[in-house]
């Protein structure tokens, strides 16, 4: 009789290629891994080399501790670790590397081949494994330390293989993970060589030339230094000024005991501590580490080890926005930086040094300065109450004047807009069973508060939100010029040269087609840097610079959307974002072109996300609202 059992225990290799699908995601995974465990060596330089951004090859070589020939054929097997003795020790851990299933993860979906020698042993061990079978384990003459090449990632999973990105997708990751370590580890040299080219050649350096060398010397003027003590936590490293915040995120870094953390409520904090130094939508840098003993912390709740969790949350954020605030607020009372040392100002004092939990929080001199008397202002508050009628007198000669305008309109025509209005009424202004009529010839137009257009309607009034009309308005440009390529240009009197990360560069090379489609001119300047030559023509004025950061950071949020789509993704995340920039004081004659615009697009009612752009208060509504 056949038996009805069905469950089994999955072999070795199979096991190890479920564990690989959370641990191993893509070559910057291997990376990371190989990485922290050369630092967990006492290595005091590493060696990163690629090929294809890790496809075909990924070798790391450090010059620490080395393995024993026990335990270069212990570190793969499954649950095997170099820290953990007990439970308790999972509460206790402050090495990076050499997680249970790292190795053997990496040993199921790869051609492996390690070489490793301790210092006093007069030979080294060779092994080789493809796909979690061992094929060949020897002594070997090597120099110190663990050289690790991995070999055609995810070989035996062809699945896995096909969704790894472009090359240049992926390096941008594999940049990403070596920038953390190298950030957190200063004391140790790194190389990271691609396709034989030199990416980076890092010496051992105090953290501040760490940062300048990985980012650019323009670094240098920009950090200020940070650092506060209490019996909890210790904070320490550098922010950016606030005049040097930049559009692009990606240039924060939190390190926990010296591991890099993702962490959105200290993010909070530190932008908290900004509030009112940078404008909206700027981002500053940082680079930020905190000393904790680890058993306040549980950073075992996410495979990658990115995501902790702080026994008392508060506490800490209210450390490390009182600690950047402090920076912020004097850092313009700082000397340079001096490159010898890890400080440039603010070397605690005793009293400042000590235990408190919470820091005493240094407050700027303008901060300290009484408020200017509210009435002192009553009497220009009245004067200026007339300037709200002004421009609407002689409303028939302006009208007169518009109408010729714009898009074809002659002087005795309406708008051009009034026509259009008729063919979309039915699909557009239709809202609750009831249709808006466009503008009359005569009605009013006004603009509240820089946000709202008012116009008289047959029925009514109509109000227009103005930022999400633009929003409709730039996302159909936009679309259209990365569809045609033809976006207008213009060109630079001065051609302005900026510089990019490592990751920035990557994006930027992987979509130049579709940044010059916007009508962006740029060539290629050294490693990492771009001279501007033109930009979009229809932009507002504003810092080139400044322009082209929100461009790759809009890019960077709708990247995973762009092989999908790229007109469609681009064009909403470009619209939405530029659009802000268009909550302005207009002209009557810029009301205009904006309501001919508008109702020229595919859906004037609505944004490319759905919201509302159109809405109408009919008479019988406001009635309503004097009845109460």
């Amino acid at each position: 009789m056949p038996s009805s059992d069905i469950i089994q225990l999955l072999p070795d290799s199979i096991a190890n290629q479920i564990a690989a699908g959370e641990v191993v995601q893509r070559p910057a995974s291997v990376v990371k891994e190989l990485m922290e465990n050369a630092i967990d060596a006492k290595a005091t330089q590493v060696q990163v080399i690629l090929r294809e951004a890790g496809r075909t090859l990924i070798q790391v070589i450090d010059n620490g501790s080395g393995m024993s020939e026990t335990d270069a054929r212990m570190c793969f097997e499954r649950h095997a670790t170099s820290k953990i003795r007990q439970s308790e020790d999972l509460f206790r851990i402050r090495t990076m590397g050499f997680r249970g299933e790292a190795l053997a993860s990496i040993a199921a979906v790869a051609q492996v081949e390690l070489r490793t020698r301790q210092e006093p042993d007069e030979v080294g061990t060779l092994i080789r494994i493809d796909g979690s079978d061992i094929k060949t384990q020897e002594p070997i003459a090597c120099p110190r330390g663990t050289n690790f090449s991995i070999r055609n990632l995810f070989f035996n999973v062809p699945a896995r293989r096909n969704f790894l990105k472009s090359n240049s997708v992926e390096m941008r990751h594999v940049l990403d993970e070596f920038q953390r370590i190298a950030l957190a580890n200063p004391e140790v040299g790194f190389t990271l060589h691609h396709n034989d080219t030199e990416v980076f050649n890092l010496q051992s350096v105090k953290l501040v030339k760490r940062i300048i060398d990985i980012y650019g010397k323009s670094y240098r003027e920009q950090l200020a230094y940070c650092q506060e003590e209490t019996s909890y936590i210790n904070v320490r490293g550098y922010i950016g000024k606030p005049e040097f915040a930049r559009k692009t995120r990606g240039e924060q870094f939190f390190f926990v005991n010296d591991r890099f953390i993702k962490h959105n409520y200290m993010h909070h904090a530190v932008i908290s501590a900004f509030d009112g130094t940078i404008p909206e939508g700027s981002h500053p840098f940082y680079v930020l580490f905190i000393e904790i003993d680890p058993s306040h912390i549980d950073i075992n709740i996410h495979p990658t080890k990115t995501e902790i969790k702080f026994d008392d949350e508060r506490s800490v954020y209210a450390i490390i926005m009182a600690a950047v605030k402090k920076a912020v607020g004097v850092y313009n009372l700082s000397q340079s930086i001096d490159f010898e040392e890890n400080i440039n100002f603010l070397n605690p004092t005793p009293t400042e040094a000590n235990n408190n939990l919470i820091p005493r929080t240094v407050m700027p001199d303008w901060a300290a300065q009484p408020r200017k008397s509210e009435g002192s202002n009553s009497k220009s508050n009245l004067t200026n109450w007339s300037k709200l009628f002004e421009g609407l007198q002689n409303t028939e000669d302006r009208h007169r004047e518009l109408d010729a305008f714009e898009m074809g309109a002659t002087a005795n025509s309406r708008p051009v807009y009034q026509e259009q209005a008729k063919t979309v009424a039915s699909k557009v202004n239709r809202m609750a069973s009831e249709v808006i009529a466009a503008p009359e010839a005569d009605a009013l137009l006004f603009q509240l508060h820089n946000r709202y257009i008012l116009s008289q309607v047959k029925d009514g009034i109509m109000l227009i939100d103005q930022k999400a009309a633009y929003e409709r308005i730039l996302y159909e440009r936009y679309r259209k010029m990365l569809i045609n390529r033809n976006g207008a240009c213009q060109q630079l009197l001065f051609p302005k040269t900026i510089r990019l990360t490592h990751s920035d560069m990557q994006l930027v090379n992987e979509t130049k087609k579709e940044i010059r489609s916007l009508g962006f001119e740029f060539d290629e300047f050294g490693s990492n840097e771009l001279i501007i030559r033109g930009i979009p023509a229809d932009l507002p004025e504003e810092s080139e610079q400044d322009l082209f950061e929100e461009l790759i950071e809009q890019l960077k949020q709708s990247y995973s959307d762009l092989k999908l789509n790229k007109p469609e993704s681009l064009s909403r995340s470009l619209a939405k974002r530029f659009s802000v920039r268009y909550a302005v004081k207009l002209s009557h004659m810029e009301i205009h072109t904006l309501m001919n615009q508008l109702f020229s697009s595919s859906d004037p009612n609505r944004t490319p996300g759905g919201e509302p752009i159109i809405v109408l208060l009919t008479m019988d509504k406001l009635a309503n609202i004097f009845r109460g």
